[in-house]
């Protein structure tokens, strides 16, 4: 048994009067209380080995804020529609990322995603992006 609250190895060790207390209220009164009763059904085979790990994960998103997942706009790498293939390929492979916003005329006229597996797939199949730029992946 474990008594950290974040593992996900074995509920936490409860007292008698834990225990007592808990058949009275029927319900977990807090988020260690709900987690120490999904641990629990885990031991009894009532959650997959998957399932814990999951909804304990799924708790700890509750508790993040904007500003903990979301990429600042100065770091997000865009790229215009009208650039030449060099540069977006360029882009593409120096930054690392997987998606990029493409845009219109300024940076905030959006008009969809460029996917960095689409534009692999697309020169995958041979294809001439420069001939047939009308027929590229669209955003």
């Amino acid at each position: 048994m474990n008594d950290d609250p974040g593992s996900t190895s074995g509920p936490a060790h409860r007292t008698w009067w834990d225990r007592l207390g808990h058949l009275f209220s029927g319900e977990p009164r807090n988020r260690a209380e709900l987690i120490d009763e999904l641990r629990t059904a885990q031991v009894n085979g009532l959650l997959g080995a998957d399932t814990l790990p999951m909804l304990e994960g799924a708790l700890k998103v509750t508790e993040l804020s904007v500003d903990d997942v979301m990429v600042p706009r100065v770091q997000i790498v865009m790229i215009a529609a009208d650039a030449p293939l060099q540069d977006i390929l360029a882009a593409v492979v120096e930054s690392g990322h997987s998606r990029f916003p493409v845009h219109g005329e300024d940076k905030d006229d959006i008009l969809g995603i460029l996917l960095a597996k689409d534009l692999l797939k697309f020169f995958g199949n041979g294809a001439d992006f420069t001939s047939t730029r009308s027929s590229a992946p669209r955003c």
